[in-house]
Order: structure tokens, then sequence, then C-alpha cells
């Protein structure tokens, strides 16, 4: 570690650092760490288990009733659970963004099979696995090692009675066992993937409790081994590390282990100790307004599943929780219900990863209809169940006949209240034309880069938009693709020019430096908010050109006139010449730019959106898809995957300061001939707006709807 860091810690980081490195001298000298002895015969732990302790775990894993309301409620999963099931039997996995990976057979837990890399099998504190040259892209190799697919293999036991599916887990689990003794091999080297995987088998031992593959000597080594899972965890909490969902995943783990095995020794600290990181972490994490904040939907997702596990396992144990913990879930769930498109699906912000607390269905990264379902039975929220579209299986396995009861006596209804809203906190801006499945829906980013933190998961899209038309994406945010394997990958997604947004000189908003930190934070303000029914509009700014030798401010103001047409004006305020591009990233769909500079975009049909952009200086528009040299025009929809997709750049090289207007224009029939536009001039050189004869769009436009804003 940098002196100039280790200068900078308080007295309490010291002192937990220091504790976390003596433990792991001690782990590799062989002082701690070892699996403990069971405190029971194995005979009567297992039956302990099988007949008093389901009390303790969700209903609706543990109800005989689960089966047959996933057979009423939800037919269609039985058959995707079981070819899930069978895939695992035939050592074949869907992880992230991959299908059917391969990890040898007997399975090698410690291979990357993309990189073709296997991690050394040393002491965990020996390795880097954010270092791909020696481990190979270590997120791979631990979605593997979270064992999230021995649920799978539960629940299609629970679903058809088919005991291939226990002696695979019963084999796979041994065998894991032995490869992976405590402390050694990568993966031990994170202990959030420790706290998941402990929290996988929890879920296994109950899903399999009736099946002869779990003996009783196989339950109590896998007592052991959670045990020494949840005591790695307890010595290695992210406290500072990662004190994000890396620190609140590993305090559900401990939680988990403490509600769900009591007779171990430590249980009751780890619940209580787990219990006290999730309340205290809730409120540091979670910002005023609701917005997770490290900046990211998938995040914000993965905090909302924790926290709904949290309660529910607290509620069945009768561990009390303050209310607040309630309510500022709901906050969260409230944000992602803002963001959700019209079709349903969630815009990418931030890094996204692919994975999940407990996949016990398969979903995209953009589907949470598992979380809106479940978060709908547990506060009895209408327009949760209305962002669901339908029962979730996760909802029935969660909170089982009581969650199936509260989902039911709900009616589905969309949100009350303004469709637009404004996350000040989070820095997020949504412009939505209603709740209807065809509404126009825009989202403006006015925040941060990343968590005040460390930024790690932040992206360099500082006042960058996302848009849908006619219900359907079409602007959106480029995706994340992987975070060690490809560093040149892994800078395009996260990067300024994968964002539709202005980039000065050819650089982008922030350099990183490494797969998860930026050498500068720029910042972003918002100026001004105004939502009324007939418009919103937003005034925004950034600092992160100031860094160049003439220093740059760009400013970005987005009118919407509701249902009708959104105008963005962006100002750079500079006084030498620069080049200037403003990038518009555009999902997998046909973009064509017209001579006369219109980009029609097709969504559905015909219908699409139309865009243009004028500067009182010549623009030059180019359509970029798939491009390597430079990296432009992709898409990243899960981990590890990319595909090409449109962005349109409007650039020029000029002395600034210079004024870009441009028009997105919802058409019924993107083919059609556009509007006539005019020119409005302040003065000889500055552009102050754009009045145009479509009739159905208004008329006419100026740059700010109180007509100040030249």
């Amino acid at each position: 570690m940098k002196l100039s860091r280790v200068l900078h810690m308080g007295i309490p980081e010291l002192a937990c650092r220091g504790r976390q490195e003596a433990s792991k001298w001690l782990e590799r000298i062989g002082v701690i760490g070892r699996a403990a002895s069971p405190p029971k015969g194995a005979a009567t732990l297992l039956a302990e288990f099988r007949h008093g302790g389901l009390a303790r775990f969700f209903e609706g894993a543990t109800n005989a009733e689960t089966q047959h309301l996933i057979a009423e409620h939800v037919p269609a999963y039985r058959d995707e659970t079981v070819a899930v099931a069978d895939e695992v039997c035939q050592r074949r996995f869907d992880l992230l963004g991959y299908r059917g990976l391969t990890f040898g057979d007997p399975v090698d837990w410690h291979l990357d099979p993309i990189a073709a890399r296997r991690a050394p099998r040393v002491h965990w504190s020996r390795l880097d696995p954010l270092n791909p040259a020696s481990v190979g892209d270590s997120k791979v190799v631990w979605e593997l090692n979270r064992h999230q697919w021995l649920v799978r293999l539960g629940v299609a036991y629970r679903l058809t009675g088919d005991e291939r599916y226990a002696r695979t887990f019963a084999d796979d689990v041994r065998a894991w066992m032995r490869a992976n003794p405590p402390g050694i091999g990568i993966n031990w080297a994170s202990s959030l993937e420790v706290a998941l995987r402990l929290m996988s088998w929890c879920w296994a031992l109950v899903l399999f409790r009736a099946s002869s593959a779990l003996s009783p000597e196989l339950f109590v080594d896998m007592l052991g081994a959670i045990q020494a899972h949840a005591s790695h965890v307890e010595r290695h909490l992210s406290y500072y590390f990662a004190p994000n969902t890396h620190l609140t995943g590993e305090a559900l783990g401990l939680f988990y282990a403490g509600v769900v095995f009591p007779e171990l020794h430590p249980a009751r600290r780890w619940r209580a100790l787990g219990a006290r990181i999730l309340i205290t972490q809730l409120e540091r994490q979670v910002l005023p307004d609701g917005v997770y904040f490290e900046q990211s939907t998938c995040y914000q997702r993965y905090t909302v599943e924790t926290y709904l596990h949290f309660m529910i396992l607290a509620a069945r144990n009768g561990v009390v929780i303050p209310p607040t913990v309630g309510q500022r879930v709901q906050e969260l769930v409230d944000v992602l219900l803002a963001l959700r498109r019209p079709d349903g699906s969630m815009p990418s912000i931030g890094d996204a990863d692919g994975g999940w607390l407990l996949p016990l269905a398969t979903r995209p990264p953009d589907d949470f209809r598992g979380v809106f379902s479940t978060a709908a039975a547990l506060f009895g929220r209408s327009d949760y169940t209305w962002a669901a579209r339908g029962l979730a299986p996760e909802t029935l396995w969660l909170l089982g006949t009581d969650g199936l009861r509260a989902f039911e006596a709900l009616r589905p209804a969309p949100p009350v209240g303004a469709a637009s809203r404004l996350f000040a906190d989070g820095g997020l801006v949504v412009m939505r034309s209603g709740w209807d499945a065809r509404a126009h829906q825009l989202v403006f980013d006015v925040g941060p880069l990343g968590c005040p933190i460390n930024a790690g998961h932040g992206h360099a899209d500082l006042l960058s938009i996302q848009c849908s038309v006619f219900g359907q994406p079409c602007l959106v945010d480029a995706g994340t693709y992987g975070y060690t394997a490809e560093p040149r990958w892994r800078d395009f997604f996260r990067g300024s020019a994968a964002h539709s947004t202005v980039m000065v000189d050819g650089y982008g908003q922030a350099h990183p430096a490494g797969p998860f930190k930026w050498d500068t934070r720029p910042r972003a303000r918002l100026h001004r908010w105004l939502s009324t029914e007939a418009l919103d509009f937003a005034d925004a700014a950034h600092d992160a050109y100031r860094r160049l030798g003439d220093p740059v401010v760009h400013r970005r103001r987005v009118l919407f006139v509701k249902r009708r047409f959104w105008v963005v004006v962006d100002d750079l305020e500079g006084r030498a010449e620069h080049a200037i591009e403003l990038r518009f990233q555009f999902g997998p769909m046909p973009v064509t730019v017209d001579p006369d500079l219109w980009a029609r975009a097709r969504v559905a049909a015909a219908c699409g959106l139309l865009i243009r952009a004028w500067a009182p200086v010549p623009l030059k528009a180019e359509v970029h898809e798939g491009d390597v040299a430079p990296i432009q025009g992709w898409i990243s929809p899960d981990y590890g995957q990319r595909r090409p997709a449109p962005v349109v750049t409007y650039s020029t090289v000029t002395r600034l300061p210079l004024r870009i207007v441009s028009l997105l224009l919802p058409a019924e029939d993107v083919f059609a001939a556009p509007p006539a536009v005019a020119p409005l001039l302040a003065d000889l050189d500055v552009l102050a707006g754009r009045p145009f004869d479509d009739v159905r769009a208004g008329g006419g436009l100026a740059d700010d709807p109180s007509h100040d804003a030249r």
C-alpha cells in the first residue's frame, strides 16, 4: 500500500487493516481458518435441521405447497428451471453473459475457460484478483464458485423429485471442499464471494433436505465449511476495502449463517454483527432521495435484493429492525420505478456486472420484475405490482403462500403523482410523458462520477441522456462488457465515447487509472429544474474539461414539450479553437443520416426518433457502428458480451464559445419528410432557437421554457 494512502488513514482504519493483515498471516501459518468440528453427532444435527430448523428459513423454500403454487401461477418456470438443471448436470453453465461454459469434468474450480487461465492454488492473500495474466477474469471464476446454480438444481429437485439433481449437488460440493480448503485459492480472495457461496449453500441444504444424497456426513462437512466461510467473512469484512455492496452482501451472509445455524458457537455474534452493519450501511450508502450512492442501477438492484432478504429473514426469526429500514428500501425501489422504461426494462447507469444476489429465475440484466414482485408483496404496494407485470417465482420461494395472498390482494396501478421526477441527491432527471406502454421517456444524468469513496463503478457519463420513444429504448447507455480481462474495452464502455454527451478535443471527461479508478473526479451541477403538465426543463453543467489548456465548461439544457419532442441545448464556453463532438449512442437498430444531417432511428415498424443538430458553424454528421480504431459504436447487453450498435456524431472544429441546438423528435413515420426548421439568432454568432413547422410538435421552440436562457 502506498505510503501516501497510509498517511491519510484514520486510527480506526489503521486498526482494522492491521487486524486483517494479522489474520492473513495467522491463516497462512495455519493457526486460524480451519473448518470447525461439529457441535453434535452428524445424524442428530441433520435430523434437527430437517425437522426443526426450517422455521428459521424463507417460508417459500420450506413449504411443501410451493411447488404446487409454482405449477398453478407460473407454470412455464418449471420447464425453464429443469432445462438449467439439466445443463448443469452435463457440466455446462450459463454464467453472466456467457452460455454453455465448460470448466472440465470434473469441474476445475480455479479455471477461467474464456482466458484459459488457472489461478494458482496458494493462500488467497498471495493472489491479485485484478491481474488477468495470472488468474484470468476473476469475475468469471467467482460466478461459478458462487454456487448459485446449486440453488437452481435444488429448485429443479423440489419441482420434479429427480434424484439426479441431488446427486450432482452432493458430488460437486464434496469436490469443491476438497479442491478449496479454507483460505486456499482464488475462491477465498473476496469476502463478498465467500458470503454469496455461503447463502447458496444454505438454500441448497434446505431444498435438498429430503434427499438421501444429503447424508449426515455431507451435512456435517458442509456445516463445518459454512462456519469456516462465516468466520472468514467476519475477519475480512470490507469496512475500508469496498464499503458498498461488498460490505452489505458480506453482512447478509453473516446474518444468514447466524439465523439458519444457531447451533454454531459464533452464530449469535454473526447475527448481531450482520444486522448492525446492514442497518447502519443503509443510511450511509443510500442518498436522501433514494438513489444508491454508486450511481448504478445494477448495484441499486443488488442493494434492494440484499435488504429484501434481510427483512424477510429477520421477520421469520423474530429479529426486530427499525421501521426506517422498510421505508428506505421502498425509497430505493421508488427510484427504480421512476427509471423503469415504458417497455418494463431498466436503463443501465454505471457498471452492471450481470450478477444477482440469488438468481432463482433466469432473467436478463435489465429485467427487475422479480424485485418489484417481491417488494409489492412485502410492502403492499400496487404500483410495484403494476411494475412486476405479474407474480414472479422469486416471490413464491421467498414469501410462500403469504406472499401469494399479499400479491393477489393488490390491484395493479401505475404510480400516483407526476411521471417526471428529479432525484437531486443522486443527480438523475426523469422526463416522462406518462406511465402508458407507448410513453416517451428521457433520463438526464446530472450527477457525479460514481460514489464519493472511489467512483469504481461510475462511468464518465456527465450530462448524458438516454431516451425511449413509443415505449421502446432508443438512446441507451452502452453497458459495461467487462472489468479486468480487456482493459481497452473496459475503458471504452465506461468512457464518455460510449455515452450520449459531448466530448472536447477527443478527450473523455475523466481518464481511467485502473479498472476501478479514475485520475480525476469531475463534478456536475444542476442549476435549474422545472416540471409542469406541459413541459419539463433541466439546466446543468460540468467542469470535466476545465483541465484543458484552454478551460472549457459544458452546459446542457434539456426541454421536453410533453409527448411531442425534446430540445437539447449544448453550450461550450471557452476562448480557443477546439474539436467538439456531440454523440448519440443508439441501441441495436437501423440508423441513417441524411445529407441534410437528419438522423433517423427506427425502433419498431415505421416509428422511431428523428434527431437534427444545428450550430452557427458547419457540422459534420456521421454514423459509426462496430468500429475498432478507435473503438466506437458498440453496446454490451450483458457481462462479457458486446455487439455493434450505431452511434451518431455531430462534430466541428471551431473557436469557442459554441452553441449546438438539437431536436429529438419522436415520429410515427421516421421515413416521412422531416419538418422544416429555420434559425433564430440572438446575434450573428449565437443560436437562440429553432422554430419549425410541424403542427404536431407544437409549432415553435425556444431553448428555455421561459424564453430567457439565451
